[in-house]
């Protein structure tokens, strides 16, 4: 009996709980390409393209896939948020030469949240002993970030970054009680459906 209504609540539930993925992998652009707003939604400051075999020492900074990562050009990499539905987190592969920092901050320049690299260096060669290239950090907040900054060594060129994920709820979330008496009513439905079939 409640098979027949599965295919109803399957319709009526999920737009409710998944997010939109933006991922961007800088293969798009070239070697030495300073980055800024090439990516929709998202502006960069002191982030320039690397390429394995080019300018990337790939044997201690491998990307995390294809031939290109960025690298923290000049100073910390800063990234503005600028989607027409609020970011709720913000991730990526790094591989760093010293400590890394993740901050993230709201519309109204406040920090909601920060994370820190798991080792003092994790180069492919020369990294901490127990370390991997290529960790992944995230940093997320449901109200929404307007803003990341990745700090490695404040005059920069000591990480690289690639594949960078960003989410956006694909809808607004109702409240929890609103979804509770839209899942009722559907199952009242079929329930009504289900008896009146002979």
């Amino acid at each position: 009996m409640l098979r027949s209504c599965l295919p109803i609540l399957l319709l009526a539930v999920p737009q409710f709980l998944f997010c939109d993925t933006v991922v961007i992998d800088f293969e798009s652009l070239s070697d030495s390409t300073s980055v800024t707003n090439q990516f929709p939604g998202l502006v960069f400051n002191d982030a320039t393209v690397i390429t394995a075999g080019v300018s990337l020492n790939e044997f201690e900074f491998p990307p995390h896939s294809g031939t290109n990562a960025v690298f923290d050009d000049s100073g910390p990499i800063s990234i503005v948020f600028s989607f027409a539905q609020p970011v709720v987190s913000f991730g990526g592969f790094f591989t760093y030469q010293m400590p890394l920092t993740l901050d993230a901050f709201d519309n109204t320049s406040n920090q909601v949240d920060a994370v820190t690299s798991s080792f003092s260096s994790n180069l492919a060669l020369s990294g901490d002993v127990g370390s991997t290239p290529n960790e992944f950090l995230q940093v997320a907040f449901a109200g929404g970030l307007s803003r990341v900054t990745i700090t490695g060594d404040p005059a920069g060129s000591s990480f690289v970054l690639d594949d960078v994920t960003v989410k956006t709820p694909a809808v607004p979330e109702p409240p929890g009680f609103l979804l509770l008496i839209i899942t009722v009513a559907v199952l009242f439905g079929c329930r009504v459906r289900i008896l009146r079939q002979p």
